[in-house]
């Protein structure tokens, strides 16, 4: 147990120690031993399902007497049918391919070397996230599944939540015999806590912020161990001149309001000026209970659009809002990505195959999509089980972080005594 009365880089240093202990031992536990212990916490999570629905239950009281928007509240809730998604996340990540002592490539030197690159565990992961207490689940069964210890400090909206949750996961870690500290929570709401974290270098190996522009900023400004981050989530859908419009209407909506608060919503909707159904896809996002903001010439299509004004363009509006605006072709429209785009998620809807290789060549997005949703930037829904969360930056890894971006590699040198001259 942690002692309360510790400062918080007291505590942070406490957990760190013990995390680096059990980061030892998971990196030599068996794949058999620590898929095992997945399906056990997910059987878990599924007996204990009330109590963490009744936990949420007074996060979600909390939440709404603070005031928190309606999108950050649907992070925030669970039911029966989300903590068994939550359970089946768990579960599936068990059954991945362990990426562990996988070769990335192997080669023979002139003298006789044997070389390899073979991967590994990176050791102690920190991740501070807000809102979504699915993340406690899903960031504990993927640095476990890789090997990893790992430190979480979740947002104060849902501490009574990833307390539940927390809990059930160490049950079925302890149950199949690994060491309960492979997965820690900090137990203080202090924000002091979360500096502390950032600067554990000593006990940290890489720090991964989930949340708002101002958890990455801090986070980024703060840390003294390597990030992996994303920015924030505005995402683009581009309707070219041969879009379908059957296929352009059913997509854009989906993309924008399927669920308006996660990362891979759609922020912005570029049309082509020759695009014929443009008044009829704009009526749709209205129809739908969007509210559309848009440049001149779409506040003509319908008298319901508001004007947008230049910062529209740049907003992550997590929320029932979208940003319209027609542009002179893919050429336009890349360029409008370009300098509006926070490189996460971008799709192109067009019938075209030659316009759809331009865009996906020339948008420098860590996802570029074709006639698909932008809600389908989600590591669950690209086969990794789950999600550590998307990573906009360029080294590292890239995209949906899952299993592979949670390992690093080492060399492996086999030789028959050769000495270099």
């Amino acid at each position: 147990m942690n002692d309360l009365t510790q400062t918080p880089e007291m505590l942070i240093a406490t957990m760190g120690a013990r995390a680096r202990r059990a980061a030892a031992t998971i990196a030599q536990a068996s794949d058999v031993q620590k898929a095992d212990a997945l399906r056990r916490a997910a059987q878990a999570l599924r007996d204990q399902a009330p109590a963490i629905i009744a936990a949420n239950a007074r996060d979600m009281d909390n939440a709404v007497a603070n005031g928190l928007s309606p999108a950050l509240l649907d992070r925030l809730r669970l039911d029966a049918g989300r903590v068994e998604a939550t359970a089946a996340g768990v579960e599936q990540v068990a059954g991945l391919p362990n990426p562990l002592g996988s070769v990335i490539d192997q080669s023979v030197r002139p003298n006789g070397l044997d070389l390899r690159r073979v991967r590994v565990p990176l050791g102690v992961i920190g991740i501070i996230y807000e809102s979504r207490p699915n993340v406690t689940a899903d960031a504990a069964a993927l640095c476990l599944r890789a090997g990893n210890a790992v430190i979480l400090r979740g947002g104060s909206e849902a501490k009574e939540s990833n307390r539940a949750i927390h809990a059930a996961i160490v049950e079925g870690i302890v149950a199949a015999g690994l060491p309960a500290d492979v997965v820690q929570l900090v137990p203080t709401t202090d924000r002091a806590a979360v500096g502390a974290l950032l600067k554990a270098a000593e006990f940290v190996d890489l720090i991964v912020p989930r949340g708002g522009k101002s958890l990455v900023a801090r986070v980024q400004d703060e840390a003294r161990v390597p990030v992996l981050a994303h920015l924030d989530g505005i995402n683009h859908s581009y309707v070219d001149g041969a879009a379908d419009p059957t296929m352009a209407q059913q997509l854009v909506v989906n993309a924008k309001m399927r669920r308006t608060g996660i990362c891979g919503a759609t922020e912005t909707v570029l049309i082509d000026s020759a695009y014929a159904y443009a008044p009829a896809l704009v009526r749709a996002l209205l129809d739908a209970q969007c509210e559309v903001r848009g440049d001149e010439a779409v506040q003509a299509m319908d008298a319901r659009v508001k004007p947008a004004d230049e910062a529209d363009w740049d907003t992550e509006y997590l929320d029932a809002i979208v940003s319209v605006r027609l542009v002179d072709g893919v050429g336009e429209a890349i360029a409008h990505i370009a300098a509006h785009a926070s490189h996460h998620t971008d799709a192109i809807i067009t019938d075209d195959p030659a316009t759809a290789e331009r865009f996906l060549n020339a948008v420098d997005s860590a996802i570029v999509m074709w006639n698909a949703s932008t809600q389908f930037a989600d590591g669950g829904e690209f086969g990794l089980g789950a999600e550590i969360g998307i990573s906009t930056g360029r080294l590292h890894a890239r995209g949906p972080v899952a299993l592979e971006g949670l390992t690093t590699y080492k060399w492996i040198v086999r030789g028959t005594g050769q000495v270099r001259p």
